[in-house]
């Protein structure tokens, strides 16, 4: 299994492919912040926000809908904060009745999710357009640039470098633990349930034990190649007069939507 099985990134020639991978970041991060720290029920502030992303939909040849068909994936995970509908003192617009309990859904808490909701989905289109026009690579050498601790660059590097490998050792293991699960007619292979968790306590035992492995060896064959603890690259990033047109104009979108939001 080849590592772009876990890449996202969209080659093409576009203005946002081009822009420099400090800018994006500082850019995404930014956007991202903006929409957490606007007030619940911003609404023109959350349209400006989506007109934001349409832009930058634009500037990225992927199409105007790229971000918005991905993005559907990670709602489910806003939902977790449902419980605000009930916690949050208001008006009440509904009841009703669950079991033992009785819930009361409030304007505010409503107003509180629904906000919820769209800022994780803009969120994560900001962070899906990110991945899409920057290659990784890039993305770890913008982390080092903008001072993200050398550590945290360091792991993410290599546990996206050496995933697939890990994945090759889990498929490996899956198929030994098939080949010798005996199966007759109609019946499922294997034992059971305690049987089959004991093997897969086995099996993360012996991943482990292989990937600690692996990691020694790798970076014993890294130290004898000169690694001193940073990673180089042969694309040296260099901001241009057109990098920084562009951060300053997204900035001040960004202001522009926390001034809106707030008054």
């Amino acid at each position: 299994m080849h590592s772009d099985a876990f890449d996202r990134y969209h080659h093409h020639d576009s203005t946002l492919h081009r822009l420099d991978p400090r800018i994006k970041v500082a850019v995404t991060v930014a956007f991202i912040l903006s929409n957490a720290l606007l007030p619940d029920g911003a609404w023109t502030a959350f349209a400006l926000a989506w007109l934001f992303l349409i832009l930058a939909n634009a500037l990225s040849d992927l199409g105007l809908g790229f971000t918005f068909r991905r993005s559907f994936i990670a709602l489910p995970f806003a939902l977790v904060a449902v419980t605000v509908l009930f916690s949050i003192p208001g008006n009440a617009i509904t009841q009703f009745h669950f079991m033992l309990w009785d819930f009361t859904i409030t304007d505010a808490g409503l107003l509180r999710f629904v906000s919820i909701v769209i800022r994780s989905w803009l969120s994560v289109q900001m962070a899906i357009l990110l991945v899409a026009v920057t290659r990784f690579p890039d993305l770890i050498h913008a982390f080092e640039h903008l001072r993200v601790p050398a550590i945290l660059t360091t792991i993410i590097a290599f546990l996206y470098r050496y995933l697939f490998v890990l994945t090759d050792e889990v498929m490996r293991l899956l198929r030994a633990r098939q080949s010798r699960s005996a199966a007759t007619a109609g019946q499922r292979s294997g034992g059971g349930v305690l049987w089959r968790a004991r093997v897969s306590g086995h099996m993360a035992g012996q991943l482990f034990l292989r990937s600690y492995e692996r990691s020694d060896r790798i970076y014993n064959a890294m130290l004898a190649r000169g690694y001193a603890g940073q990673l180089r690259t042969l694309n040296p990033h260099e901001l241009h007069s057109r990098d920084w047109a562009y951060a300053i104009l997204a900035f001040l979108f960004i202001l522009a939507m926390q001034f809106v939001g707030r008054f």
